[in-house]
């Protein structure tokens, strides 16, 4: 961009009156100039990016390619069932458009290798690109080209055999990454209880996407935050997020931070998509070994995708069956209390909110499976109903949901305090006289 020079000032008109205000406004130029980046030392180096992608395929060979700001220098390794390549990075910023490496609608190829790939934050000073693939592939290339003035990431695969793949996938296999401590809010001298929120997906796993590239997981965190703020404003209780930022975060790591921070109630935020664009409205979901119906199962199944779909390998289930018979009794009270908040939530949402024609329904969510924290999972509605959609985007709809879930969570906590008071009950008339959104 080209500056403006300031020109030399002529005469003045009115004799030497013009003096002063040159040497004032040269005193402020210098002190501008002396608060600015450039005075006070050399800028910030620019973060490592992604600036632009393409796919190349054909019968027998794939190569993606991303052009970068730096050259990097990637972790490679495969992933089966279902097959991916994983790409692990330095923390880096993909100015890609989300929707780039998603399956057409209405095109796949046949012949292709790669069927779709995703991108994002992984885990702190970590990025990882997942590679989804048709059949099994090896890895060919994966290295920076700094040859061209733009430096290019460059993953090249060719079809291989199935044992070939797992032999190659056992053997670079990386190590589990350490956990890191949940990081809960500072014991409360009253103790007040402790909820938390949990929005769905993040990072690299993008969740639900609507038509016009709307992502679950941005519209997710927005209600947490908004339902967090009304909560603490109140002041009746304590409020910790899973996740306040777009990060990744593993669904068991999920209920890890709520049983470490001694969680007294789990609340799951998730809007997904269906098949069926007529469907809509919010639903909760309560946890059961068996799915309430067959909407419920394919939700639960794609939930319990998301480790997955950010690379991670399928895990045993057998640790939370052994948890099931040794606290039976604890699992059995705490199913018990999940279900007097999702009845209580979805009677403060008749009234401010928007619910699906069969708002109670249950399945085997991983999420939701803490033997000893009542848990519910909060479908705000659907990104494949263009009304769902519409309210889900509106932050007046928006406030006034999160107002109602706001609502129905303290009273949940306050029927708690009550023992004799444990069945669900209708919410109070003043609630009732709530006016309705739109």
């Amino acid at each position: 961009m080209d500056e403006k020079r300031p020109t030399e000032a002529g005469p003045s008109r009115r004799g030497g009156r013009r003096a002063p205000a040159l040497r004032f406004a040269a005193a402020a130029l210098c002190l501008a100039l002396a608060g600015s980046p450039a005075a006070a030392g050399p800028a910030a180096p620019e973060p490592l990016s992604a600036i632009a992608v393409r796919m190349e395929q054909q019968k027998d060979h794939a190569r993606l390619v991303f052009e970068t700001t730096a050259e990097v220098n990637p972790t490679v390794f495969p992933v089966a069932d279902p097959y991916r390549i994983v790409v692990d990075l330095p923390e880096m910023a993909f100015r890609l458009d989300p929707e780039i490496g998603r399956p057409a609608k209405d095109k796949r190829g046949g012949d292709d290798l790669v069927t779709s790939f995703r991108f994002g934050h992984f885990a702190p000073g970590r990025s990882r690109i997942v590679i989804d693939l048709a059949r099994p592939a090896k890895i060919i290339r994966a290295a920076s080209d700094s040859k061209l003035e733009t430096p290019r990431l460059v993953i090249e695969l060719e079809p291989t055999d199935a044992a070939s793949f797992a032999a190659e996938a056992s053997r670079l296999a990386p190590a589990p990454a350490a956990r890191t401590a949940a990081e809960a809010p500072p014991p409360a001298a009253d103790a007040k209880p402790l909820l938390v929120i949990d929005p769905g997906h993040g990072g690299v796993d993008v969740g639900a996407a609507g038509p016009h590239g709307e992502q679950e997981k941005t519209i997710v965190l927005e209600f947490a935050r908004a339902l967090k703020g009304k909560l603490e404003a109140d002041g009746k209780m304590r409020v910790l997020l899973t996740r306040n930022e777009d990060a990744f975060m593993a669904l068991d790591e999920r209920v890890r931070v709520a049983r470490q921070a001694g969680a007294e109630l789990f609340l799951s935020i998730h809007a997904d998509t269906l098949g069926e664009t007529s469907v809509e409205g919010a639903t909760v979901y309560t946890v059961s070994a068996r799915a309430s119906d067959a909407e419920a199962a394919k939700i639960a199944e794609k939930e319990n995708f998301a480790d997955r779909a950010a690379g991670l390998e399928r895990k045993s289930e057998e640790a939370g069956e052994v948890g099931d018979i040794l606290y039976d009794l604890t699992r059995r009270e705490t199913r018990a209390y999940s279900h007097v908040f999702a009845r209580t939530l979805i009677a403060y949402w008749q009234t401010v909110g928007h619910l699906n024609k069969n708002p109670s329904r249950s399945a085997g969510f991983v999420v939701l499976k803490a033997f000893d924290i009542p848990s519910v999972l909060l479908e705000l509605g659907y990104l494949s109903s263009n009304r769902d959609l519409s309210r889900l985007l509106s932050p007046e709809w928006r406030e006034r949901a999160a107002d109602a879930t706001a609502q129905a969570i303290e009273r949940y906590f306050d029927e708690r305090r009550e023992p004799a008071q444990l069945q669900a009950s209708a919410p109070s008339q003043a609630v009732a006289t709530t006016q309705r959104p739109q």
